[in-house]
């Protein structure tokens, strides 16, 4: 008896991107691995994104998937393509970004060369025309196949978005994104990592994510609250899981999630009031996490220290933040 090939499930969360979908959807029915399903959730769009997803479903009939549903948000959505996965693996594809034709192939194959639960390619930032802006190097100085008892150094290291990642099915059987809140991913794929014994990673930049020049100025708010809402779940979760001994990366992931991204939020916080009452809060989970000033100066990201690796403007705002000095930032940014 043959053996039957993997089914992969990609699941495109979709509201009003009519000016990118179509480029989304073209890198995924290209993909060079052809098992695949994938599950385009239009979440209320009320631009031409309807028709076009319409116009790739009648188009391939095989591969895409569509469905439709009332505004619910990206964790919806998202939770609606779960439900309807039939694949052996899931990953996720926002519809503004697109991915090489490989990815999926050498993730799957990672997957299983290594019965790896989850596997990690790095991601390249790209402009409207395609130009490369940024790489971002997910796993540095580490091997393909990664055990996470021995390397749970990456707990806290990793970058937690959920879209340059292949993930065993299993992994979603009792979890979901969290609805209603900003910042979904730092909820959830940490929680899915602790469910992982082994883990493995592909150099190459096969996510391209798109930084849309609309997006660049979006509003910065209390929202950025949620970040520290979802450390503070994943930590439930963390006292519950096979590594709940390993302290020192949970103090490093209190240290680079609950801290630096979310100052990192902050940094573009306009309204003066919300972002005193962020501090504020900051000040208070630190204290709550027994993480000291000299453990966030010292803390070391893949066996660099972190801080030193950051840009002058970065540095600055965040050492004038750990020596109080909030009200000389107001008047910088």
């Amino acid at each position: 008896m043959k053996n039957v090939p993997s089914k992969i499930s990609i699941i495109v969360p979709v509201y009003n991107v009519e000016n990118y979908l179509a480029k989304c959807l073209d890198s995924l029915v290209n993909q060079t691995y052809q098992n695949i399903e994938i599950l385009v959730v239009n979440d209320g769009s009320t631009d031409d994104s309807g028709k076009i997803i319409n116009d790739f479903s009648v188009k391939f009939p095989e591969k895409i998937k569509s469905f439709y549903k009332k505004n619910g948000g990206l964790s919806d959505a998202r939770n609606v393509g779960i439900d309807k996965a039939t694949g052996d693996y899931i990953g996720f594809v926002d519809s503004d970004d697109y991915v090489l034709e490989t990815m999926f192939e050498e993730m799957l194959s990672l997957a299983e060369k290594h019965s790896a639960e989850m596997v990690i390619c790095n991601i390249q930032k790209v402009d409207e025309r395609g130009n490369v802006i940024q790489k971002l190097t997910q796993i540095p100085n580490m091997p393909e196949k990664i055990d996470l008892e021995t390397h749970f150094s990456v707990f806290s290291d990793i970058s937690y978005f959920a879209c340059n990642k292949l993930f065993k099915k299993e992994l979603f059987e009792t979890k979901r994104f969290k609805q209603g809140i900003s910042f979904e991913d730092i909820q959830l794929i940490p929680q899915l990592l602790l469910e992982c014994k082994t883990i493995a990673q592909t150099q190459h930049f096969h996510y391209q994510y798109l930084e849309r020049q609309n997006s660049i100025s979006k509003t910065h708010t209390e929202k950025g609250l949620d970040i520290l809402q979802a450390v503070e779940d994943v930590e439930v979760a963390f006292e519950k899981s096979i590594y709940s001994h390993k302290r020192k990366e949970l103090k490093n992931f209190h240290i680079l999630e609950g801290i630096y991204t979310f100052l990192a939020y902050l940094a573009f916080v306009k309204d003066e009031n919300s972002f005193y009452e962020m501090s504020d809060k900051l000040d208070v989970f630190r204290k709550k996490k027994g993480v000291k000033i000299k453990d966030i100066l010292s803390y070391s990201r893949f066996d660099r220290n972190y801080i030193l690796s950051l840009s002058v403007k970065k540095k600055i705002f965040y050492l004038l933040f750990f020596a109080g000095q909030k009200k000389l930032i107001r008047k910088l940014v």
